[in-house]
């Protein structure tokens, strides 16, 4: 057992950690990216990770039709503007930031009900630096009350 010892406590530390980090950027995403969806009523998610320049990440979440949304995507000051895209069933891209001057929010009403994938994108800044920057980015959900 005392040889697994530096091992387990090298897990929990680790574990320590990564639960610390999540609680940081889910603060982040209730603090700064949740006022984005001011006139609409959050979705009482918090869907929010660390990402480092180049990465991306996918998320995808079921929509109804008739029923008014805004999707709000916010990254931290250290990361350059965060790219997204969101795209539905059969590949067909709905909107995209890149389209739209980097816009964090998107408005938008469905005339069915899908499953929709939002595809978070963390661009490499154009300055070069020893090591890639990394924060949190955060993806929020709000609907109008009918």
């Amino acid at each position: 057992m005392k040889k697994y010892l530096p091992y387990i406590v090298t897990l929990t530390v680790l574990v320590s950690f990564s639960i610390s980090v999540n609680a940081q950027c889910k603060g982040f995403a209730k603090k700064l990216c949740k006022l984005e969806l001011t006139g609409y009523i959050h979705d009482g998610n918090y869907h929010a990770a660390i990402l480092t320049e180049g990465e991306e990440a996918e998320l995808y979440k079921t929509f109804y039709s008739g029923q008014s949304y805004r999707l709000a995507v916010c990254g931290s000051e250290a990361l350059p503007a965060i790219e997204y895209q969101v795209v539905d069933a059969y590949k067909n891209v709905l909107f995209d930031n890149k389209q739209h001057d980097m816009n964090g929010t998107w408005d938008f009403k469905l005339e069915s009900s899908q499953q929709l994938k939002i595809v978070i994108k963390v661009p490499v800044s154009a300055q070069k630096t020893e090591f890639p920057n990394s924060g949190c980015v955060a993806i929020m959900f709000g609907f109008q009350d009918k």
